[in-house]
């Protein structure tokens, strides 16, 4: 990785200085309004959340609403698979290289924008403080260049997803009718629970029961998960919907298109059409928002320089 001192980066460390301090008077001008960051999880792998959160996406844009997908389910780029598109540049380049949101960005169907897995955090611990302060900068700057972010993070309880929805306002759970994932689900919540930086009351969980032979399974199955969450981690969960089994998903998937592209009509992507309509109908979350994927950037790479 190329020096962020000498050649033609020699001055970009007062730049940034100069970035940081430009902050207070930003603030002091009319607020911009920041987008709504929705967080897609999951206790384990396989249980559709990547694909649920590109549909989310699709059914968003259906109703007018510009969004970003911010894919951190680091070194997978499960997104970037299901898009058939490959990005030239990653966070690394934009902070190191002075590249911009328009040259990470790629656009993917229905002009849904993202910002791949590749995104390179991970490889972000050696920032110093100047350069993690700029980068949390630009990515309160990316929280108002949509209506909506949805941030795919990885599957379980790794620092990097328990930070991701310790910071974010509004979370979809993805859970199945296999135990495995049920209890991974708990086991989520239970790490989240016990994280420092959680907050139940401004976190509000909402739980998407997939591949269910019908509603009632699926609202049983949140049910469940609701007595022992509420009766042993206090933790306020509430039921979005449900997304059947369907065959159609499994075809869409080896075509490597989301369902609500290939079979627009399908039970499934009717039912994410459902959830969408729920999360857009919800007031409560058109709150104050947190710059929650800042706050999440900047936890994650912390602890890489608390020494420096």
């Amino acid at each position: 990785m190329e020096s962020i001192i000498g050649g033609p980066y020699m001055d970009q460390a007062e730049k940034l200085r100069s970035m940081v301090k430009s902050q207070e008077e930003t603030v002091k001008e009319p607020a911009k309004r920041l987008a709504r960051v929705i967080t897609v999880t999951s206790g384990k792998g396989g249980v559709g959340k990547s694909s649920l959160a590109i549909n989310l996406a699709l059914q968003f844009r259906k109703k007018g609403k510009s969004v970003i997908i911010f894919d951190a389910d680091f070194g997978l780029a499960n997104i970037e698979v299901m898009f058939g598109a490959i990005p030239k540049y990653n966070l690394a380049d934009m902070i190191f290289r002075g590249k911009g949101f328009k040259d990470i960005i790629v656009e993917g169907p229905e002009g849904i924008g993202f910002i791949s897995g590749g995104s390179g955090i991970n490889g972000l611990g050696n920032m110093n403080r100047e350069q993690v302060q700029y980068l949390v900068y630009k990515l309160k700057e990316l929280e108002m260049l949509a209506d909506i972010i949805i941030i795919d993070t990885g599957a379980g309880i790794s620092d990097s997803v328990l930070e991701f929805v310790a910071a974010s306002g509004e979370v979809v759970l993805v859970t199945t009718p296999e135990p495995t994932s049920i209890t991974d689900s708990y086991a989520l919540l239970k790490a989240l629970n016990a994280r420092e930086s959680f907050d139940a009351e401004i976190c509000k969980i909402k739980v998407v029961a997939n591949r269910v032979l019908n509603y009632e399974e699926g609202k049983n199955l949140f049910s469940k998960l609701e007595v022992v969450v509420t009766k042993f981690l206090k933790i306020n969960l509430a039921f979005l919907g449900v997304i059947p089994m369907d065959m159609n998903m499994s075809k869409a998937i080896m075509q490597q298109k989301p369902i609500s592209i290939a079979y627009p009509n399908s039970a499934g992507a009717k039912s994410v059409e459902r959830i969408a309509d729920g999360l857009l109908e919800n007031k409560e979350a058109e709150g104050p928002k947190r710059n929650s994927l800042a706050r999440a950037v900047a936890n994650i790479i912390k602890n890489g320089f608390k020494n420096k």
